[in-house]
């Protein structure tokens, strides 16, 4: 707990009931300068502030408060027992409002109550984040196929890592294809990882040992309906592998069959600067350059799968299993991420 109060006498008592009676680690700041150190040192479940604090009230502080740890209950605690008061407390966004001189067993449930609600949400935040992992046989697979949708992911703070299993195009060297893979995956801020794996070894323990290592609850790969055999042969190894994972679902990535058939059309209007930015490290010398690889190819090919979905661009899946949200509906909320982070 964190008690924001320049009277001490008042802090040192509430640390006293808390700590005798809840057990709590109890800290005081009782200068708006130690606010901000404190937060951070203790990074605590419930705040209790006095609105008579110099230089800024504790109202004041509830939005600074919630700017370094958003979602913290505050407990605004008072000697001014007004009804105007607990309005403009509550107004401020406190969650409860106490006059002093507080009454222990009002203290002591409050902040019991609001400690146990504030780390339930924090448990099924963390329920909600996805841990993905994008596999590709080249470097230009999956930022081609799903790019958009991995940095929604990364929006949304979910884990991403994009495995690469082999060189592809440009120098054909590990070292070339490692710079392309990082360098695509740092632009939303993934974990790249490269295999080099050789033409002729099997990729099913190559994927199955990555898949260990990252323990996905999405796995995005080459669809079936490919017109490449090593697409094909990275995604019947994905699937072999991935029998635990709760959703698996194919991209196209530039190289798909006419047989590809997706069911799912996900909008990335307000991630698709992140894909080109994505697709920019992969281009490759004039004379072997994949059109597909294009931005305006990228964007047409984005403009026609929203035919079938929502938004003006999208990219399309292909559901082999999914017991996760609809990728639909957390892609509107990274949505509102990113607009809010640019606005």
């Amino acid at each position: 707990m964190l008690v924001i109060e320049d009277d001490l006498d008042s802090a040192h008592f509430v640390r006293a009931v808390l700590e005798n009676r809840l057990g709590c680690i109890v800290g005081i700041a009782s200068r708006v300068t130690d606010v901000d150190e404190q937060m951070s040192a203790l990074r605590p479940d419930v705040v209790i502030t006095d609105i008579q604090m110099p230089v800024a009230s504790g109202l004041d502080l509830i939005e600074g408060i919630r700017d370094v740890q958003p979602g913290i209950p505050v407990i605004v605690m008072t000697a001014y027992a007004s009804v105007d008061y607990a309005v403009q407390a509550l107004r401020f966004g406190a969650n409860e409002f106490l006059t002093k001189p507080v009454n222990t067993a009002d203290l002591v449930g409050q902040v019991t109550r609001l400690a146990e609600v504030y780390r339930l949400s924090l448990v099924a935040a963390a329920d909600r984040r996805q841990t993905v992992l994008a596999i590709g046989v080249h470097p230009d697979d999956v930022p081609t196929g799903v790019g958009g949708i991995l940095s929604a992911h990364r929006a949304l703070d979910d884990e991403v890592t994009i495995l690469t299993l082999s060189p592809g195009r440009g120098d054909g060297t590990a070292a070339g294809a490692w710079d392309r893979c990082h360098g695509a995956a740092s632009v939303i801020g993934a974990t790249a990882v490269f295999e080099g794996h050789a033409a002729n070894e099997p990729m099913s323990p190559v994927i199955a040992r990555v898949v260990a290592d990252v323990a996905p609850t999405i796995v995005y790969v080459h669809s079936l309906h490919d017109q490449r055999q090593d697409h094909r042969s990275a995604h019947e190894a994905t699937v072999s592998v991935t029998e635990h994972v709760r959703t698996v679902a194919c991209y196209e990535g530039g190289t798909g069959a006419i047989s590809f058939s997706p069911t799912r059309f996900v909008p990335v209007d307000a991630v698709i600067q992140q894909k080109l930015d994505m697709m920019h490290w992969l281009h490759t010398p004039e004379k072997d350059h994949a059109r597909y690889l294009d931005p305006d190819v990228v964007l047409a090919t984005a403009l026609y799968w929203s035919r079938f979905g929502p938004g003006e661009r999208c990219e399309p899946l292909e559901i082999i299993r999914e017991s996760t949200l609809s990728p639909s509906a957390w892609t509107h909320s990274a949505r509102r991420t990113v607009l809010s982070a640019e606005g």
